[in-house]
């Protein structure tokens, strides 16, 4: 089905409505996964907000919750979500972040008791936007091996990487610890296909290459211990800083009635305080690296396929349409 960007953003929100969320939380919830959906990153778009109106329902999120914000340092921003979205502490403290770290150079946002984030570089690109360069890691239930493990002890654990750009969009880099996002192994599994060689185990421990059996069983981590590495790294930003549910505690984000007290810490760094022309510089090494040497740019071809969108509007199978419409049927107004 074709819907144009604000025909999916308003049946995103009132599905959000109608699976219990409050008038902000279906706002964020709603623009976070359409903007992942134009930007080409469907993993993450409107397949996914099912996964959230579903969560809404069951109560694994609290539709209404109110995020607990603390400052105990100028630079440093803590908060409890309380069983709610990432989005909505960190849309609330967004813009004392950013000040905070054009004052200070930089400033540090760590979360808890939060439901998984989805896609990650929605919480970088807000801050790169705003001129900053900002890293964010987040956790969530486990599901991938560790090295030299068989057994799920993390979860995908991403990181995503931001920096704004002098007359462009700015570099976006969101990337997963694991080989694939379980979502895609999940689409895979709906669709009856195979998924390729070194994504997951199955639970017995050997590699597969059906996705039903790898969700019984672990994902792998990309380039092996060198990327389990990485998830460690960002389990202890995520969850060890901000005190939220190690990965091997945390509740599934798919089943039952508890949230998964997922962490997220978020740096922003102001580069204007180390390099006034920063933006420039990185403007042109850009363009030498991509019209040079062929580099592919992250965030770039987000950026234009979000401009295709804009103009196109959004190609959305007929099934998720109407499953997220079953949801806003339910919202009386």
């Amino acid at each position: 089905m074709q819907l144009s960007l604000e025909q999916a953003t308003a049946l995103c929100r009132m599905a959000a409505l109608g699976a219990g969320a409050g008038e902000e939380v279906a706002d964020l919830l709603a623009r976070a996964t359409v903007t992942a959906e134009a930007e080409g990153n469907a993993a993450v778009g409107l397949s996914h907000h099912l996964d959230y109106l579903e969560s809404l329902a069951a109560g694994r999120i609290d539709g209404h919750a109110e995020p607990a914000i603390t400052r105990p340092a100028l630079a440093v921003f803590l908060s409890d979500a309380r069983r709610g979205i990432a989005h909505t502490g960190f849309e609330r403290a967004l813009e004392d972040l950013a000040k905070a770290a054009r004052l200070f150079g930089i400033a540090v946002f760590a979360q808890k008791n939060a439901y998984t984030c989805g896609a990650l570089g929605w919480f970088t690109r807000r801050l790169a936007e705003r001129g900053l360069v900002a890293l964010a890691a987040t956790n969530g239930p486990a599901l991938l091996a560790g090295g030299g493990s068989i057994k799920p002890v993390y979860c995908t654990n991403p990181l995503s990487f931001a920096a704004p750009v002098a007359n462009g969009a700015p570099l976006v880099i969101d990337q997963a610890s694991s080989a694939t996002a379980f979502v895609k192994v999940r689409q895979a599994a709906e669709a009856g296909k195979a998924i390729p060689d070194g994504w997951a185990l199955d639970a017995h421990g050997n590699p597969t290459t059906n996705p039903a059996e790898a969700m019984k069983g672990a994902l792998l981590a990309f380039g092996g211990n060198r990327g389990a590495n990485i998830a460690l790294m960002v389990e202890v930003l995520a969850a060890g800083l901000s005190g939220a549910n190690w990965s091997l505690d945390a509740p599934g984000f798919t089943e039952g009635a508890e949230s998964p007290g997922s962490g997220l810490f978020v740096a922003a760094i102001s580069p204007v305080l180390f390099d006034a022309g920063f933006e420039d510089r990185l403007g042109k090494q850009i363009e030498r690296l991509r019209r040079r040497y062929g580099v592919h740019i992250p965030g770039r071809s987000g950026a234009e396929a979000a401009e295709k969108a804009a103009a196109r509007g959004l190609t959305v199978s007929k099934e998720v349409v109407q499953r997220i419409s079953d949801f806003a049927a339910r919202y009386g107004g």
